[in-house]
């Protein structure tokens, strides 16, 4: 018997001396296979988790604790020792693997990525999802060596994981600053951003260390619009860093040209601490029929599953709520749902019934609740587009893989990879589940090229115009200035504003240049008419579709821009867009993609516009409108918190005027402790999960 021939479904339903029997072979079968050398064999790897299932669940398996524990030794997954049984040897190992702080046990390439960290190298790491990469931010941060450490996250949502989980931590030695009007008071201090806002930071100094998670993102072709500021905002933090730590998962290799400024290791590894068990549903003739049977098995949750799209999403959601019983516990959010942001918004009632959504187009304090309320058991149900599979952990037990593409292209091996990873977490769900309702990808590996460690001369100009002057070569400053020629920009603008893209500067030069012939009304300052608002997003909808910013023309996207402008509260907003809505049910969320816009992508176009119509020759000062529109016309600590997991529709209720983040945020936190009459159950509750505070695990530290 091999470990391939091994069929862990029939073995679960054997008992007796019969499973003890297989038990003992299968244990014989993986130390034989450990004496070849093969101990980051996949197949090896996943007997731990799986024997650490049977036996959890088996009496007749008790014996086979301690020898257990010598095989998780053996093959370096000290996680699964188990202290009460194991030997004096197998317990030793535990004991210096485990960070009693933290209250983790490392596995063994996880001590061997921390020590070349410890020793200063700069170090890539690729790995599984399962393999536990933040848990080595935690330990970084644990050792005291680093005073100042910037960390790159693709998502704000990935953000907000990590300011609750690294305030609980370290919160009483760090400050965790992720707001550019938030400045550190601590010598220690931990920069969270995206490269949007990284990039801009001036406050950075002598970085000890920088962070980048997903890395992958560096490659351009993978066809992420936001590669070439990643690459921007990376290279000016490497230029004031002293050491970098890369972490992805499923990367075979990193190219690197050979004069490169900056070295590194690269460790891939194959190491999971998880098993998975793969059904194959392709010959289903039924899918949805199927797909709402899989997924409202008890056995399969949590369960998350993978749509295409977010319209997808939705119009799934509501289908597979139709005419069934309510799962789990969600009645309460869906009636905070409705009160909140209008009783026509469909996904309430599928949230009732105990099915969530997470997509770009869910408002982050709203899809940080679903992330939470799946992991714990209130919705045991999450679609999700590839928006969740960006580093946001879940405690999915399952995955059903319904669709094959994202973006109406098929996707590729890795992200199926990334996919599938999502099934299973030590500790709560030692082997996954994946449903396939398709066939995967074939098999390729993945070579990640990122302009930061390239031929400069051959980089993108987006990139290239923010390379500094001791870096430069005369190819490039000629490039540089051909690209300001071009664009009739000053060379901090066109830094400052490249992630538009070069030609789309160009074309906005045109476009603005033809309309003041025609009229004044871009030529504003302060506070605009709505005749004046509609003139620039009129240029705007000429370079970027108003559907990609939430808004079916550049009028529509005039009007939401003027009635979140007027509206008194955030609530009143979003019962205005309910009662005037007119489109298809399922894209009824189009306001958040709206509000996403507003946030970065919006005003940068309403920037451009003005620096075109000064250049021409006019007057134009949009910035008061330019500071006010990316936190939503509200005070900036309510947009602040909303990162954070708080939803304005709350925060805005007790606003007072001189508040800072950290005092609005104590004092929703003291409401909702002293169980405040003016916030229900449910909304203390949400606050106390939003809001958490270091003291309390410094205590239990």
């Amino acid at each position: 018997m091999s470990l391939s021939d091994i069929d862990w479904r029939v073995l679960s339903q054997m008992s007796g001396a019969a499973l003890k029997g297989e038990v003992f072979s299968i244990i014989h079968e993986a130390s034989s296979a450990l004496q070849s050398g093969a101990s980051d064999d996949p197949e090896l790897l996943a007997v731990v988790p799986r024997l650490a299932d049977l036996i959890g669940e088996r009496a007749e398996l008790t014996g086979f604790r301690e020898i257990h524990s010598s095989l998780a030794r053996s093959v370096g997954l000290w996680n699964y020792i188990d202290r009460e049984v194991a030997d004096r040897r197998d317990r030793y190992i535990a004991a210096s693997a485990n960070i009693a702080e933290l209250g983790i046990s490392l596995h063994r390439e996880q001590v061997g990525a921390l020590n070349a960290l410890l020793d200063g190298q700069n170090l890539i790491l690729s790995a599984p999802t399962s393999f536990g990469k933040s848990v080595l931010v935690d330990a970084l941060l644990l050792s005291g060596r680093f005073k100042r450490i910037a960390i790159v996250l693709p998502t704000i949502a990935l953000l907000d994981e990590f300011r609750r989980r690294l305030i609980v931590r370290f919160g009483l030695d760090y400050d965790i600053v992720m707001h550019h009007s938030e400045s550190p008071q601590k010598e220690r201090v931990v920069f969270l951003g995206t490269q949007e806002r990284l990039i801009n930071r001036d406050d950075l100094g002598v970085l000890d260390l920088v962070v980048v998670d997903e890395f992958y993102k560096l490659d351009p072709s993978r066809k992420d619009e936001r590669s070439v500021t990643l690459n921007a905002a990376v290279y000016r933090l490497l230029n004031h860093a002293r050491q970098f730590f890369f972490l992805g998962p499923n990367i075979d290799s990193v190219s690197i040209s050979r004069d490169s400024r900056w070295k590194f290791s690269f460790l891939k590894t194959r190491f999971s601490t998880v098993a998975v068990d793969t059904f194959d549903l392709q010959k289903v003739s039924d899918k949805e029929a199927r797909l709402t049977s899989e997924a409202f098995e008890t056995r399969n949750w949590p369960a998350l599953v993978f749509v295409s799209s977010p319209d997808k999403a939705n119009t799934l959601a509501a289908s597979l709520t139709d005419n069934v019983d309510p799962v789990g516990n969600g009645e309460a959010l869906a009636d905070w749902m409705r009160e909140n942001y209008g009783p026509r918004w469909a996904l309430s009632s599928a949230v009732a019934t105990g099915v969530g959504v997470h997509h770009g187009r869910i408002p982050r304090a709203l899809a940080s609740k679903f992330v939470k309320s799946f992991n714990e058991g209130d919705l045991p149900i999450l679609l999700c587009t590839s928006t969740l599979i960006e580093g946001v952990n879940t405690a999915a037990k399952s995955v059903l893989i319904y669709d094959k593409q994202i973006n109406r292209a098929d996707y590729d091996f890795f992200t199926f990879s990334n996919i599938r990873g999502r099934a299973g977490r030590l500790g709560q769900h030692h082997v996954g589940r994946v449903y396939l309702f398709h066939a995967p990808p074939s098999e390729s590996d993945v070579d990640v090229t990122s302009p930061l460690f390239g031929d400069w001369d051959e980089a993108p100009d987006e990139y290239v115009v923010h390379i500094e002057e001791d870096d430069s070569s005369p190819a490039i400053d000629t490039r540089i200035e051909e690209m300001s020629a071009r664009s009739g920009l000053e060379v901090r603008d066109l830094r400052r504003h490249s992630s538009l893209g070069i030609e789309t500067l160009v074309e906005l030069r045109d476009l603005v240049a033809a309309r003041l012939k025609r009229s004044k009304r871009l030529a504003w300052s302060n506070r605009p008419s709505y005749e004046e608002i509609e003139a620039v997003c009129e240029v705007i909808g000429h370079v970027k579709r108003p559907q990609e910013m939430g808004c079916g023309s550049y009028k529509q996207l005039a009007k939401y821009i003027h009635e979140l402008r007027k509206s008194d509260t955030f609530k009143s907003f979003f019962h205005w867009h309910d009662s005037t809505y007119r489109g298809e049910e399922n894209r009824f969320d189009g306001v958040f993609k709206f509000l996403r816009s507003a946030e970065f992508s919006l005003p940068e176009y309403f920037a451009v516009v003005q620096l075109m119509v000064n250049r021409a020759g006019h007057v134009a000062d949009y910035g008061l409108f330019l500071a006010e529109m990316p936190r939503w016309f509200r005070a900036d600590v309510l947009k602040m918190l909303e990162e954070q997991g708080v939803p304005i529709q709350i925060s805005e209720r007790y606003l007072r005027s001189g508040d800072t983040v950290a005092s609005l945020a104590e004092r929703l936190r003291d409401l909702a402790k002293r169980g405040a009459k003016s916030l229900t159950p449910f909304e203390r509750n949400w606050l106390l999960d939003a809001l958490p505070e270091a003291s309390q695990i410094a205590r239990a530290r």
